[in-house]
């Protein structure tokens, strides 16, 4: 079985690690673990300049990386080593570099946080969980959090 969790550095895709983690353990499952940068396309209309843009990226790169040595950590603790361990900078959207991947890679199972890191208490199901759990080519667990 191989899984793939999204991570963002949240308290949702820690739980939803966790879970891959057992996955892991009890079912002999490969593990994937990546960190998808957000595409920031369509900027051209605003007034930010293509430089400040790609600062932007760098820095959400940045972080990325620090969220995937922290993933790395929380592993090696386990004495799990991933299959993969990546940033993937999205060309498109989150969820479509999400399901790209798992597409590419024939993964069977995403385990991944019902939120991100988006502040916004709107929704019940964050947008980028709805979007992978409508479309992707493979099950989805999404791990929720205790009231």
């Amino acid at each position: 079985m191989k899984v793939l969790v999204p991570v963002d550095g949240s308290k949702h895709a820690t739980e939803a690690l966790k879970t891959a983690i057992e996955l892991v353990k009890t079912k002999g499952a490969e593990l994937s673990v990546v960190y998808v940068v957000p595409a920031i396309g369509g900027m051209e209309d605003h007034e930010i300049s293509p430089g400040k843009r790609d600062r932007h990226v760098d820095g959400m790169a940045r972080y990325a990386d620090e969220v995937l040595q922290q993933v790395g950590e929380m592993l090696g603790a386990e004495n799990i080593k991933p299959t993969h361990s990546r940033t993937i900078i999205a060309a498109t959207s989150v969820p479509d570099a999400l399901i790209e991947f798992a597409e590419k890679e024939k993964i069977d199972l995403i385990v991944m946080g019902s939120r991100g890191m988006s502040t916004s208490t709107r929704f019940r199901l964050g947008s980028v969980a709805t979007q992978v759990v409508k479309y992707s080519p493979c099950s989805v667990y999404v791990i929720k959090l205790p009231a």
